[in-house]
């Protein structure tokens, strides 16, 4: 038995998984502190501010990471130095324009006395810093992923959000800092995990004199597909935010309030995630030794198999609902409960979609036809955004936004289903049959 755990341990699914279920219970208890710290409106405005921060790393990431990792899982060491050194000229030119957008922006806002949000003027200040502090770190993501290295990836993002929980605790017990101090900790934390990384010449840095300009036009050729489609999925989530935030109905607290089912769905997806971070290499090298019905073979089992993983955790979900509200968001939310558990139900659904939607995404990218997977997506954001104003500005309702991402993820099944088969037939009866038989030899490492 030891030695099956031992096997199942090196398993990289499970190491995978692992990493993300460390970081995410580490950011968990984070974001229980910081519902118990700080007053419902500063909450609302410190979510604002980490989501826009998440969806300009995305943009800036997402053009040369998922081409770096598909490019790096079969590199030799010279084009490895070139692919980091590359990735780390491109992302550090993106910081500085970035910079120069949000500071003049900011210079705008405050001459023409334009009423913002305070989490979009948070964002407005402190973003460049911050996007400095975290460019060595996240630049070494995509060497980690391509080596399939969950366990280096998981102690370098750890060291990120231990040190932020560490201060938590401390801020809660006897500092009492508020929101500005706590964004600053949130960019040092950062900074220490950039310059850790830098150090072990994993982001690319030292390598900069690697880099060519060949090599930059593919990752940007490819990236400009893969980051439009990271913006647009990101904008499935980040546009809730963004528009209640706009509103002057429901504001920093309805933002304070959404965050909390959102917090848990998020929870949900941390094994579709670690999954398909498996998957991609996986698909890709299929892909690129022209076996293509082995990597329709991988998207069978990991589609149906996450789904049906998630089913159970998804009907626990739904029965405990307002158990978990509260856990997560304290006594302060008690008296919108009944609100919040009907959102956290219909996240639940939504869950359960998930799988097949992003494995499909991955699919594409895997055939080399990032493009129709982008415009999946652009299909599936722009749907968000039209129902989120709807539900925001006329319906005013936190729940009615809360259907609406069901209503997009089904659009995006169709969609990736549609694309898909331009290039090669699937069939979702053969989907689910190849993830019981990955069960079942799941199942036998644990067989005594």
């Amino acid at each position: 038995m030891i030695r099956k755990l031992l096997k199942l341990g090196r398993e990289k699914n499970l190491a995978s998984l692992l990493s993300n279920v460390s970081v995410a219970f580490s950011g968990l208890l984070s974001f229980v502190l910081l519902t118990r710290q700080l007053p419902k409106e500063s909450f609302g405005d410190w979510v604002l501010f980490i989501t826009l921060a998440t969806f300009v790393d995305l943009l800036r990431f997402g053009l040369t990471r998922t081409a770096a990792v598909r490019e790096l899982s079969g590199a030799d060491e010279l084009l490895r130095k070139r692919l980091l050194g590359a990735t780390f000229r491109i992302n550090l030119a993106l910081v500085l324009g970035i910079s120069v957008l949000c500071w003049g922006f900011l210079f705008l806002v405050k001459t023409g006395q334009i009423q913002l949000a305070r989490g979009y003027y948070l964002f407005l200040v402190w973003y460049p810093l911050l996007a400095l502090a975290n460019l060595s770190w996240n630049n070494a993501l995509a060497l980690f992923q391509a080596e399939q290295n969950f366990r280096r990836m998981m102690y370098v993002r750890l060291s990120n959000v231990v040190l932020f929980l560490i201060f938590l605790v401390f801020n809660y017990w006897f500092f009492h800092y508020g929101l500005t101090a706590i964004i600053v900790v949130n960019i040092a934390v950062n900074f220490i995990s950039g310059v850790a990384c830098t150090l072990k010449k994993w982001d690319g840095l030292f390598f900069l004199g690697y880099a060519r300009r060949d090599v930059e036009r593919r990752l940007v050729n490819f990236g400009k597909y893969s980051m439009g489609t990271l913006i647009s999925s990101s904008l499935l989530k980040s546009a809730d935010t963004f528009i209640i935030g706009l509103s002057p109905f429901l504001g920093s607290a309805g933002i304070a309030m959404y965050a909390i089912p959102l917090k848990l769905t998020d929870l949900l997806g941390i094994p579709l995630h670690s999954f398909s971070m498996t998957a991609y290499p996986r698909m890709s090298k299929k892909c690129l030794e022209g076996d293509i019905l082995g990597a329709r073979s991988i998207f069978y089992t990991y589609s149906g198999a996450v789904t049906l993983l998630f089913l159970p955790v998804a009907l626990v979900s739904f029965v405990f609902a307002e158990e978990l509200i509260l856990l997560l968001g304290g006594t302060e939310y008690r008296e919108s409960l009944p609100l919040l558990a009907a959102i956290f139900r219909v996240f639940t659904v939504y869950v359960l979609l998930l799988p097949i939607d992003r494995f499909t995404g991955v699919l594409l990218d895997s055939l080399n036809k990032p493009k129709y997977n982008l415009y999946k997506v652009l299909f599936m954001a722009s749907a968000n955004i039209l129902v989120d104003l709807l539900a925001v500005f006329v319906f005013k309702s936190l729940i009615a936004v809360a259907i609406g991402t069901v209503f997009f993820t089904l659009l995006g099944i169709f969609l990736g289903f549609f694309y898909v088969r331009k290039e090669l037939q699937i069939q979702i009866r053969e989907m689910f049959l190849e993830s019981i038989l990955f069960l079942k030899n799941l199942k036998s490492n644990w067989a005594p």
